[in-house]
């Protein structure tokens, strides 16, 4: 087993706009980004389930070009509204970083 924050090049996110949230998962060669793939752990109802939002809302896409995952989805609370603890949404990857990854 391998968590994530131990194999990932990169484990970011962003804004992506005032109501979505982008997540990146990159990794540094296409033998890791494939060994990461057919494990089936990075999936849209792994981020729907860490994220608490609905299944349908999340965008996700593997980029075998570039080795990485990418996740769009909803911001609970839009980014600088009342209770917004991130307002650039760059600590939102944060659930991520302790995934298993059965590699």
């Amino acid at each position: 087993m391998a968590l994530i924050k131990d194999v990932a090049k990169v484990c970011k996110s962003k804004n992506a706009g005032p109501f979505e949230l982008t997540i990146d998962i990159v990794f540094e060669d296409a033998d890791t980004f494939s060994k990461v793939r057919r494990t089936g752990v990075l999936t849209p109802e792994l981020f729907a389930r860490l994220y608490n939002v609905p299944l349908e809302t999340v965008l996700f896409t593997p980029y075998d070009a570039a080795f990485a995952f990418k996740a769009t989805l909803p911001r609970l609370v839009p980014a600088g509204d009342f209770g917004d603890t991130d307002v650039y949404g760059c600590q939102q990857h944060a659930p991520l970083l302790h995934v298993d990854l059965p590699i």
